[in-house]
C-alpha cells in the first residue's frame, strides 16, 4: 500500500476513534476540563506578554473558548478564524455584536469582525481531533488551520481534552506541529 494512503487510513481511524471517545464524554467533565486549560493557558509566558493572539470560537465538542475569548478581547486584541471556501479568513473579535451564523458549519463566525491585516500574531490557541506528547495534531481532516499556520510565525499552542490525547498522531510533510499542547493531566 502507498505510505500516503495508509498514512490517510490511520487519520481516518483516529478520527473514528476520537468520535466515539467524545459520544462517551461527559460535558460536564468536558467543561471543567475546558476550565482547566485555559487556566494553563493563562499561565503561559507567552500569553501574558502576547499582544495579539488567535483564538476559535469553539463548537459544542472543542474545547470551550467562550469564556476565555469573552474574558480577554478587551484587553489584548483577538483574532478568530472565518471559514472562506478552503481556507480560513481571519477577523477580530469585538463582542458578540460581530458574530454572525456562518454557511459552512452553520455556527457563529465573527463575520463582521474587522478583517486581520498584517500585524505579528504572538500566540495561537489551535484545536484539533487529536494530539500527542510530540506536539503533533491532527485536525478535522480539511487542512484548514495547516494552511494558515504555515503562512505565519507565532507560538502555537494546542489545547485538547484528556481523551484527545494519544500515543501517536499519523503525520504527513504538510501537518504542522504545536510549540505545545495543554490538555489536563
Amino acid at each position: 500500500m502507498d505510505p500516503n494512503e495508509t498514512i490517510k487510513q490511520l487519520k481516518s481511524d483516529l478520527r473514528k476513534e476520537i468520535r466515539q471517545r467524545k459520544k462517551q464524554a461527559d460535558s460536564s467533565a468536558m467543561d471543567y476540563e475546558s476550565l482547566k486549560i485555559f487556566q494553563d493557558v493563562e499561565q503561559l509566558e507567552e500569553f501574558k506578554k502576547a499582544k495579539v493572539v488567535l483564538a476559535y470560537w469553539s463548537m459544542p465538542d472543542e474545547v470551550q473558548t467562550h469564556n476565555f475569548v469573552m474574558k480577554w478581547y478587551k484587553h489584548k486584541q483577538i483574532f478568530l478564524p472565518l471559514v472562506v471556501g478552503d481556507v480560513l479568513e481571519l477577523r477580530e473579535f469585538s463582542g458578540m455584536e460581530c458574530m454572525r451564523v456562518g454557511p459552512s458549519f452553520g455556527i457563529l463566525e465573527p463575520q463582521d469582525g474587522k478583517a486581520y491585516q498584517s500585524q505579528p500574531i504572538d500566540l495561537a490557541i489551535i484545536p484539533g481531533v487529536a494530539f500527542d506528547t510530540k506536539n503533533n495534531r491532527m485536525g478535522r481532516g480539511k487542512g484548514y488551520y495547516d494552511k494558515l499556520l504555515k503562512t505565519q510565525n507565532m507560538y502555537k499552542v494546542g489545547v485538547a481534552f484528556s481523551f484527545q490525547m494519544v500515543p501517536s498522531v499519523p503525520i504527513d510533510s504538510f501537518d504542522i506541529p504545536m510549540d505545545m499542547v495543554i490538555y489536563p493531566k
